[in-house]
């Protein structure tokens, strides 16, 4: 299967996951790389096609980001992209050169050579997304321009070499043909077959689990997140009892998410799971603390020390399994701009390295939608697959100020009606992630026509695609005045309610 694949050589680009995932949902595994990725390692993955994307560099200034020339002598196809175009025009013997006319947003692309296997069934004249101030104004010997828009030599292309050269951004959904380009690529050129699915996928590693752990035991830190929970499902399939989850209980969940997590995983799937019930341990840690980061440091601390001190208990565990996905690890080694920056992603709350343990990262391959898929193959509940992101340190971070029993119980009752809302009126999925947030704020009102004197709550629901940045929900009106009344009515200690339109940025989605 892999060896069917497209590698994405990273430049830098802010699209290079969308490349990846562009051509994954065409049935091809795509992999994004370093551009300092040896040549050697690349071709001992025996990719169908190579695709060189974008980034913020000039090519023809000193330290700026190169590859080796002889990959475009080793008979693989090759599209370069933006910065990807400009390289290999600039390693090929042609010229680059700051251009006079920068492009930046909509471009209507000429195309020059019909013919040509990147353009089948595009039209003459369609709409691109350019993002570039340098540009090619001398091509390498044996390329011919194949588009052009009024500023730019928009595409070019060595045909007995098989390699194409893009300027504009053909990943994103602004270029209206610029999948059917990736497409063109991806089968006409590269002759890539569709062998990428979720039920391959899943044989396939499970297939791997058993031979990698042998008869040893894995275990996993279960959130009842998503990641993590596709992940113990996925290794439950391959070696069963022999995985060992820990769920611990911080008094800081949702509303019945102990009780949930056990009876869809214990005795659903029948795993091997032990709840931990450390809910008084965090509070007495957590008490009187307002700063938001002491917060966040403290529980994950407490996280850790707890985890630690159920898996001493345990004997003959080998692997330590984490749901870290693909944007973890692509974030973990991604180009930004000229030179490498390297940050270390630990999905378990940073454990100690002193642990012993040999990682096991079943859905490192995966996107966030791929993930679910598998959840879903796997037959975990829709409710649990398609949930929204929850933060690792819970409702500590939701609960503005100080953080006790009393505020954690009334944010419980409130955000759960909140959710229980938008899953009745079909707008949950319709929603990147929605919550309650708690102030450290009262205010008075009336209820019986007695004086009340409670706090103030606040709804939060975010749309985004990526969370890097986001825009506030326009839920209607009456969904937000039927979820006003029932959390007022029914939830002792909240007694005004606000509504969040603020996007981010310039305000993030979570509020501390």
């Amino acid at each position: 299967m892999k060896k069917n694949s497209i590698i994405i050589l990273d430049f830098g680009s802010q699209y290079n996951q969308l490349i990846a995932r562009r051509v994954r949902e065409m049935g091809v595994y795509a992999e994004v790389v370093p551009y300092f990725e040896p040549l050697e390692d690349i071709l001992a993955r025996e990719p169908k096609g190579i695709i060189l994307s974008g980034g913020p560099a000039s090519v023809y200034l000193d330290g700026s980001p190169t590859i080796e020339k002889a990959l475009y002598e080793q008979g693989i196809p090759v599209l370069g992209i933006c910065y990807g175009m400009q390289l290999t025009s600039q390693l090929l013997g042609g010229t680059v050169e700051r251009a006079d006319k920068q492009e930046f947003g909509k471009a209507e692309l000429i195309i020059d050579e019909l013919e040509s296997p990147l353009f089948k069934d595009v039209p003459n004249l369609n709409q691109v997304w350019m993002s570039h101030g340098d540009h090619v104004t001398v091509l390498p010997e044996g390329f011919k321009q194949i588009a052009h828009t009024d500023s730019c030599i928009a595409a070019s292309a060595n045909v007995e070499k098989n390699i194409y050269c893009i300027q504009y951004h053909a990943e994103v959904t602004h270029s209206e043909y610029g999948a059917k380009m990736l497409e063109n690529f991806v089968f006409g050129v590269a002759k890539c077959e569709k062998n990428w699915s979720m039920g391959n996928y899943i044989e396939e590693t499970v297939k791997s689990i058993k031979e990698t752990v042998g008869d040893k035991k894995v275990l996993l830190g279960l959130s009842g997140g998503v990641d993590s929970s596709v992940a113990a499902a996925l290794i439950h399939k391959a070696i069963g009892d022999q995985l060992i989850c820990i769920f611990v209980d911080t008094g800081l969940l949702r509303k019945d998410e102990a009780k949930n997590v056990m009876e869809i995983y214990g005795e659903n799937f029948h795993m091997n799971i032990k709840c931990v019930d450390a809910e008084e341990r965090f509070l007495s840690k957590l008490a009187g603390v307002t700063d938001p980061e002491a917060k966040r440091k403290i529980i994950g601390k407490e996280f850790v020390e707890v985890f630690n001190d159920e898996a001493s208990k345990l004997t003959d565990v080998k692997f330590l399994a984490q749901g870290t996905i693909y944007p973890d690890v692509i974030e973990s080694q991604s180009v930004k701009g000229p030179s490498a920056t390297i940050k270390s992603h630990h999905n378990v709350g940073g454990l100690p390295e002193d642990m012993q343990f040999e990682l096991l990262e079943p859905l490192r391959e995966l996107f966030k939608d791929e993930v679910r898929a598998v959840g879903r193959e796997l037959g975990i509940p829709a409710h649990m697959v398609d949930r929204h992101p929850f933060p690792g340190p819970g409702l500590g971070i939701r609960i503005l100020g100080a953080v006790d029993k009393e505020k954690a119980d009334i944010l419980r009752e409130a955000d759960d009606i909140f959710i229980k809302e938008l899953r009745a009126a079909d707008l949950y999925k319709e929603v990147s992630q929605a919550f309650v947030v708690l102030l450290p704020v009262k205010s008075v009102g009336v209820m019986g026509d007695e004086r009340t004197y409670e706090y103030t709550a606040v709804l939060r629901s975010a749309n985004t695609i990526d969370f890097m940045t986001a825009t506030w929900s326009r839920l209607p009106y009456e969904f937000l005045d039927k979820v006003s009344n029932r959390i007022i009515n029914e939830v002792k200690g909240i007694n005004r309610l606000t509504y969040d339109i603020s996007s981010k940025p310039p305000a993030t989605i979570e509020w501390e």
